[in-house]
Formats: structure tokens, sequence, C-alpha cells
């Protein structure tokens, strides 16, 4: 079962008007694998600072998979966030473009997360309806394995330098991103608020009370010799 909030019909990417060209903005990952949660932590960061042109939809995506490819279709210009292995120093952001961003989003797939979106981007140029841009801003990991941990602090870091790239993509796009002057309740927020970093950090119970890594009761540990 994903942990994150499902996509609603009122979630799904605006289709636009004679003028207005669709866009959405989608982070995926799983926040339950510390760095593993970059993309989503974007969006989230995102909607709770900025508020958006009515033809901008931010979808925190999860690890949904193929699930993703009805909005990925009917997007004309897409922006994602992600967390992925490109070798590089924690925290380096990379932007791909377009076409590349396909290939670069399997070159060392972390989760299963990436595989199925992977091929929601392949399925989208296969149909021909892939977005007029596409524009990727993924983020070296530290940490992948510490289940209940958040971002470390230099994911953390380059999660605002990555806010500042979209930014500068969506304003450009005509997204209007204007500061938000009224505090969004949880029942607007696009993940579940237990799932809020602040709270998801305050409330992680010690190690001795709650798995890192593995169920020793489930996968014992077997002794040398």
């Amino acid at each position: 079962m994903d942990p994150l909030r499902p996509i609603s019909p009122a979630s799904t990417c605006h289709p636009g008007g004679d003028s207005l060209e669709s866009i959405c903005v989608l982070g995926i990952g799983n926040v339950l694998w510390a760095d593993e949660g970059f993309g989503v932590r974007c969006i989230e960061a995102l909607q709770q600072r900025y508020e958006f042109a009515p033809h901008v939809q931010l979808i925190d995506g999860g690890t949904q998979g193929l699930y993703l490819v009805q909005h990925v279709q009917q997007a004309d210009r897409l922006l994602i966030f992600d967390a992925i292995d490109y070798g590089l120093a924690p925290g380096e952001l990379k932007l791909v473009l377009n076409e590349d961003v396909p290939r670069f989003m399997g070159a060392k797939k972390m989760s299963l997360h990436q595989t199925g979106f992977q091929e929601v981007l392949m399925l989208a140029l296969l149909t021909e309806k892939y977005p007029k841009e596409v524009l990727l801003i993924g983020c070296q990991p530290q940490e992948i394995e510490d289940y209940g941990g958040s971002l470390r602090p230099v994911v953390k870091q380059a999660l605002e330098d990555a806010l500042a790239l979209g930014l500068d993509a969506l304003r450009d796009w005509g997204a209007q991103p204007t500061p938000r002057q009224r505090p969004l309740s949880d029942v607007e927020t696009v993940t579940f608020a237990e799932l809020a970093l602040g709270r998801y950090e305050a409330e992680r119970p010690p190690e001795d009370l709650a798995c890192r890594s593995g169920d020793e009761r489930f996968m014992p540990v077997r002794e040398a010799g």
C-alpha cells in the first residue's frame, strides 16, 4: 500500500484552454526512506510556500509509477523532482531536459518507482503524447536505507537550491508563482498531515522501538561460523 495520498480527480493536471498550456509539477519518491523522499519534499515545500496559476497542478506522485501516465500525457510542460543516483557528491543537483529524461531516470535505478516512472515517460513518447517541455531536477542522495529517516542535511540544503531552479523554470513557463498568504489546512496538502516534514521528523520513535533497516523477527541475521 502506498503511504502517500492517492491522486484524486481533483488533483489531475489541468488540461488547459485555448491560450493556457497545462503545467504539471511532479514529485516522486518515498518519504519513508530518508533521501528517497527528496522529490515529494520539494512538492510539499512548493505548495506550502507558493500559489500558482489555475493551469498549474502540483502532484505528489509518491511511488505510483504507471498510474501517473495520464498526467504526463495531458501535460504541455512537466517539471519533475526526484532523488537519482548520478554518481555525484551527495546533495549535488543535475538538470536534464526533454527526451533525455527517460534515459537518466533509468541510469541507476534506486527503487521500483524509478522503473515505473521511466516506463511512464517511454509510453508518453511512444503514444506521441510527450510534453512539449520536460525538466528533471534530480538530487544525488546520501542515504536511502534508513527506514523512517528524513532528508540528510546536505540533501535538505539542496532542496532549497532545487526549488529556486524549479521556480525559475515555472516563471518562464507562465506558472505565475506568488508567495502564499494563507496557510494550508491539513486537507489541502498534497501529502498526509502525518507525513509533513516537521511532524515526521519530530515524531520518529527511537531506534530501540522501531526498525531502521529491517526487522530481525522476519529477517534474522546469520552469525558467522
